[in-house]
């Protein structure tokens, strides 16, 4: 009981959003997702919104490229002199 009273103290400020001029197509794949999922066009629309807006983590160049493999030694991708390129096309 008391969760249940210190849970309707928790106010959360909710605005509205209107999408107007939506393709047909979209809104008939929308009821669709939704009926798949249980829930109303307005629920699955919520839920395609947080899942698109808060879920997405970007990262940046450094923890992009700590994260590739190591796929060999500089020697092996080590560029060839000015000198041996102009010998190759000799």
């Amino acid at each position: 009981m008391l969760s249940l009273i210190s849970n309707r103290s928790v106010v959360m400020n909710m605005s509205s959003l209107i999408v107007r001029n939506v393709d047909e197509h979209l809104v008939n794949r929308l009821k669709q997702l939704a009926a798949r999922h249980g829930r109303s066009a307005e629920a699955e629309h919520r839920a395609i919104l947080h899942a698109s807006l808060m879920s997405t983590r970007r990262r940046s160049v450094a923890q992009v490229l700590s994260d590739m493999p190591n796929v060999g030694s500089d020697v092996d991708f080590a560029r060839a002199q000015d000198s041996d390129a102009a010998n190759v096309f000799d």
